[in-house]
């Protein structure tokens, strides 16, 4: 369901300024290169600037994200301010072509965490393994994608905890490394040791990237079992057949992603994601606002919250900051 009208041009719409600064010497000697060889080495220098940060940073205040367009578009810094009325944080993210996935990655995750919601992990590990039986429906061996799966369940398991003897299984898969040390904890020093473990695994590159695959493949078959309702966005934005657009911009790593991606996962897995848009578009009275587009999934039942009617509404309890080109998260008030 879409709550506010996105905007046809937001994804052309250019980044009034990045949070990371990339200095590019426009002299004389850049008059001397073709088109192509400025741009690659534009995004050479992009490449080794998004190395320098972490695939997930720390959660800053919304003030953090006001300081990169002091000296910017007024209408951004006022669009900012209006951002700030319903949200208190924001968590960046990699400009790598991965970020979407990452902040998919972390915030679930972290919504585990916070929850300690069991119902919704057996929930989206009933969903992960339909997944599998896709991929292998579709054709796919089972090595090209199991080991990225293992992943993704661990990471479930590590994150709840209950008042029960921590098993030789649990110390076996590294979720745990002290067990009397963790019974001794208390709750919000458990909460903070499961937390930090969360942020350390999702900058490890080797565990992280394992999670951006396992998302890439689920959400490049959900693509591919729903072919007939995805085909007309797919043509529309690279004139291409399902399978290719699957195949050379969904399951390598680095690729951007889009509307067509967000809708895949969220539907494949059940899980809603709210998508704010920062842009220098303005509304038809001129007034200053966010605009937003929730992604529902179109399954019967999805996580649901209650509002104070006790009618069950789907709310997104995950929220994403889109500024073209790239994605981080946003905490709410």
């Amino acid at each position: 369901m879409e709550n506010d009208k996105k905007p046809n041009n937001v994804v052309d719409d250019e980044m009034e300024k990045w949070d990371i600064n990339l200095s590019i010497d426009v002299g004389e000697e850049w008059s001397n290169y073709r088109d192509d060889e400025v741009m690659q080495q534009h995004n050479a220098i992009q490449a080794v600037e998004a190395g320098k940060l972490p695939y997930v940073g720390d959660k800053e205040p919304l003030s953090a994200l006001a300081a990169e367009y002091q000296s910017g578009s007024p209408v951004l810094l006022e669009k900012i301010k209006v951002l700030g009325q319903n949200y208190a944080a924001i968590r960046r993210t990699r400009g790598d072509g991965n970020c979407f996935f990452r902040c998919f990655m972390f915030s679930y995750l972290e919504h585990i965490m916070e929850s300690q919601d069991k119902t919704e992990v057996d929930r989206i590990k009933e969903n992960v393994e339909q997944c599998k039986k896709t991929l292998q429906g579709l054709g796919y061996a089972d090595f090209t994608f199991e080991d990225f799966f293992t992943e993704e369940n661990r990471d479930l398991g590590s994150l709840l905890y209950e008042e029960k003897e921590i098993t030789e299984h649990d110390l076996e898969m590294n979720y745990l490394v002290n067990k009397t040390i963790f019974l001794q904890l208390k709750p919000t020093a458990i909460f903070d040791t499961i937390h930090d473990e969360l942020v350390s695994r999702s900058r490890d590159q080797s565990v992280s990237d394992y999670v951006v695959m396992f998302f890439r493949f689920v959400t490049s078959g959900e693509i591919r079992r729903r072919s007939e309702f995805f085909e007309p966005f797919i043509m529309g934005l690279s004139n291409t057949t399902v399978e290719k657009f699957c195949k050379a911009s969904v399951e390598p790593m680095g690729e951007e992603s889009d509307h067509v991606h967000i809708t895949a996962l969220s539907d494949t897995l059940g899980v809603p994601i709210r998508v704010m848009y920062l842009d220098r578009s303005s509304s038809d009275s001129g007034t200053v606002s966010i605009n937003h587009h929730d992604f529902i999934p179109a399954i019967s039942d999805p996580p649901v919250a209650t509002n104070s009617d006790s009618v069950s509404v789907v709310e997104p309890f995950i929220t994403l900051l889109y500024r073209p080109g790239h994605y981080d998260i946003l905490y709410p008030k």
